[in-house]
């Protein structure tokens, strides 16, 4: 019988021990971080970092998450969030009082809500995630944020006080000129002859018109409220003068 060589054998394990370091990390190594590459926001918005990651290990109490920011301007990246059991938002610096910790670590998810934007908040957005024994594969993911100045809009209340301003008094000329339109003021006739006081016709003696000049013209409101002053008082002066009894008038001569 041959016996197995020594060599052959101490061969076979540095192999298996090969293939074993080469392929259990990325067996076990397998978490990936998801972000969006880039977002747009107007000065004052809530804007939503969004952050989601997949694990093949079931996040523990020692998984982690951490938010860092690298200004427009250039240099090095600064830790302002972090997340480990609980979250931890920055006590100081640009970010304080503006995060908001949006995450769900059981359903991968590692959010944060960036409250008030501004100008300066421009720049790269890292999302780390750490999850043990997961600490390879792809644990980081970048988002480049924008802020922009917001654009000027017309409130509806800055509307109605212009419409009132330019409708109001439209409306009452408008309506002043209609009115004038339907009730034209009375005109004199001027080519009548100007007659004397003293000069009276039969009938006007005693103020008496004729039957056919009462049934013919009949005063209106428009007459009655556009009457010129001269006539308004000798309307009222023929109103307040007491009837004269035509018997008593033909006595007279």
């Amino acid at each position: 019988m041959r016996r197995p060589r020594r060599g052959s054998s101490a061969l076979r394990v540095v192999w298996l021990l090969h293939l074993v370091v080469c392929f259990a990390p990325s067996l076990v190594s397998s978490i990936i971080v998801n972000t969006p590459a880039e977002l747009h926001a107007s000065k004052g918005d809530v804007v939503t970092l969004s952050c989601t990651f997949t694990s093949t290990s079931r996040p523990t109490s020692k998984m982690t998450v951490d938010w860092s920011y690298r200004p427009q301007s250039g240099g090095p990246p600064v830790t302002f969030f972090h997340f480990s059991s609980r979250a931890f938002p920055p006590l100081d610096g640009q970010f304080t009082g503006r995060i908001r910790w949006q995450g769900v670590p059981a359903r991968g998810e590692g959010s944060i809500s960036l409250i008030n934007a501004t100008l300066s908040d421009n720049g790269t957005y890292t999302c780390s995630v750490r999850n043990p024994p997961d600490v390879h594969g792809s644990p980081t993911s970048h988002t480049v944020l924008t802020v922009t100045p917001k654009s000027p809009s017309i409130r509806f209340s800055d509307v109605a006080v212009l419409l009132a301003f330019i409708l109001l008094p439209s409306g009452i000329i408008t309506l002043f000129l209609i009115g004038r339109m339907l009730c034209p003021k009375k005109q004199r006739n001027q080519s009548k002859a100007y007659r004397s006081p003293i000069e009276v016709t039969e009938g006007e003696e005693y103020g008496i018109q004729p039957e056919e000049a009462k049934a013919g013209k009949k005063a209106s409101c428009c007459d009655l409220y556009l009457m010129d002053s001269e006539d308004e008082e000798g309307y009222y002066d023929l109103k307040r003068r007491p009837p004269v009894d035509e018997g008593y008038a033909e006595s007279q001569f």
